[in-house]
């Protein structure tokens, strides 16, 4: 894995993928990046993709200059989140890129205090960016936040979806900073991946769980699922 320039994984279900489209974008603009055009592998690839069952395929531009897919069976989705937060600089490499840095992130989570799900990475201001593998969210009264986007962010698929379902709804999106402990007291926040869409954070650090309720996320996680497309 640390021989990967640019790596793109996303959910296809019974032969439906979210956002396909801008998985594609973000792919084939890290391999232009890199010198390699990946347009035509990657179409050809997505027409081999099985329409049925689950599966989380890694599409992947090597150091070597090879693209490669790698067809995985996808891991169980959903599921309460507990997270820590990361003390220290963040240590991504490349942070706009998703590739160069997927070993390092692996074993910062796997590291991750209070037996975390995952762990949340901070700007030099100290305020939130995003976690080892998810995008970060949250409301603030009927307003869907997220980071301010010039920050070191990776581009995140589904954020850009939950921001196309907010413009539909009629929903006020925002962005701006927040400290860690400013995010674990806002009435809901969410981490934001291709695996499991929306998942609410239950637990911060050592904390209980916090069942949430009146959580959002069932609601948009249904609006989320529905803008999946067939594959060609």
């Amino acid at each position: 894995m640390g021989d990967l320039l640019v790596a793109d994984s996303f959910l296809v279900a019974n032969g439906k993928v979210r956002g396909m489209e801008l998985h594609r974008e973000r792919f084939v603009r890290s391999c232009a990046a890199a010198g390699v055009a990946a347009e035509r592998f990657w179409d050809e690839q997505i027409g081999r993709m099985p329409g049925f069952g689950r599966w989380f395929p890694r599409f992947e531009l090597q150091a070597s200059g090879e693209l490669a897919v790698q067809l995985r069976p996808a891991p169980p989705t959903g599921g309460r989140v507990r997270v820590a937060v990361h003390e220290g600089p963040d240590p991504r490499s490349a942070p706009r890129v998703k590739g160069p840095d997927l070993e390092l992130l692996g074993k910062l989570r796997e590291s991750a205090p209070d037996r975390a799900d995952e762990i949340l990475l901070l700007d030099a201001d100290g305020t939130v960016l995003e976690a080892a593998y998810s995008a970060v969210a949250w409301w603030e009264d009927d307003t869907l936040c997220f980071p301010p986007s010039g920050r070191p962010l990776l581009p995140s698929v589904t954020a850009s979806l939950l921001r196309q379902i907010a413009t539909t709804e009629g929903v006020e999106v925002s962005e701006h900073p927040i400290t860690p402990d400013a995010l674990a007291a806002t009435t809901e926040a969410w981490l934001l991946n291709a695996l499991h869409g929306i998942r609410p954070i239950h637990a911060w650090g050592p904390s209980a769980i916090d069942p949430l309720p009146n959580s959002r996320a069932t609601t948009w996680q249904i609006s989320l699922e529905s803008l999946a497309t067939r594959l060609p």
